[in-house]
């Protein structure tokens, strides 16, 4: 079912979701299911499955020499979907890159997810390698989110990039993108973000979900701005709850997000990182409890590699 049909179907109820990254390479799939599983009491209509791009390693050829090669640390997003997807019976939502993709390497991705029944894909841009300063797309691939939306979307039409092939029924991906409440860590003003953000949404978006956010007052603002800007699809709010103290210069530097000064004081108190993990519980509760009271249509969790805190927050809201 596509994300928009869930949030309808939910008729104003708020929906519980959350996102996980793929296990490394040469690990068991089985430790993203016992993370899953204490997740599952919540009823989560869908679930996000993220996407490496690239990385280059280099390995030793001997006399002093190194050979590059590229390779992917963390694989098998579609694979991880359709694993997820027989095993829970929920949606599964994998993210498609620009980023480290060709055009066709990107519609193959885009096939298989049909194949598998797989309704819905997370179309993003995608972050610059380690050794670049800025974003480079591949050589044939796409540039912008935009337009990786519109690639989806023609394939929609059935509309296949050297030719349009007759099938009985093509693809109907219901196609979600990110928004940025403090605006693209790129973009010179949050105006202009929501500009690009209205681009994809004309482009064939169908929702929103926005990067992580703390204060609540910057995501109402973000939506009443999308709105007179022209977007009217749903802005699902993306919550990830601080774990570990080296959060409060981590998140901003990377996500270039502000974090509460409440919530600051709060973490700095802390002696261990197992207190800063119960502060960051305690706050995104009260986060939530007043997303949950506005309305959302989903609160969406970026769990990432461990379930407890998210199941903590969950288990006081749902």
């Amino acid at each position: 079912m596509k994300i928009t049909d869930h949030i309808k179907k939910a008729d104003g109820k708020t929906l519980f979701s959350f996102e996980i990254i793929p296990p490394k390479k040469g690990n068991n799939i089985q430790d993203l299911y016992n993370n899953i599983d204490p997740l599952m009491e919540f009823n989560p209509p869908f679930i996000d499955v993220t996407t490496s791009r690239e990385e280059y390693v280099y390995i030793d050829k001997g006399n002093g020499l190194l050979d590059r090669k590229i390779t992917r640390m963390r694989p098998g997003t579609v694979g991880i979907c359709a694993a997820i997807k027989h095993k829970y019976n929920v949606d599964t939502v994998p993210h498609v890159l620009c980023g480290g993709f060709t055009k066709e390497e990107t519609e193959y991705v885009l096939v298989d997810c049909q194949y598998l029944g797989i309704d819905n894909v997370m179309a993003l841009r995608g972050d610059a390698m380690s050794h670049q300063k800025y974003f480079k797309p591949n050589e044939g691939g796409n540039h912008f989110a935009k337009d990786l939306v519109a690639q989806i979307n023609d394939l929609n039409s059935g509309k296949y990039l050297h030719n349009v092939v007759e099938a009985d029924k093509s693809s109907d991906f219901c196609i979600g993108v990110a928004g940025y409440p403090e605006k693209h860590l790129e973009a010179p003003s949050l105006q202009t973000d929501l500009k690009r953000l209205k681009e994809k949404v004309d482009a064939g978006a169908d929702y929103v979900v926005t990067q992580m956010f703390f204060d609540n007052q910057k995501y109402f603002a973000f939506v009443d701005a999308a709105k007179k800007a022209g977007i009217n699809v749903p802005i699902i709010p993306g919550i990830k709850p601080i774990a570990v103290k080296r959060h409060l210069q981590l998140l901003p530097q990377v996500f270039r997000i502000d974090i509460p000064e409440p919530l600051i004081t709060e973490v700095e108190k802390c002696k261990t990182n197992k207190d800063v993990r119960k502060v960051g519980i305690e706050f995104a509760i009260q986060q939530s409890k007043e997303l949950l009271a506005a309305g959302v249509p989903v609160l969406h969790y970026y769990s990432m590699g461990k379930s407890d805190n998210v199941q903590a927050i969950a288990s006081e809201l749902f």
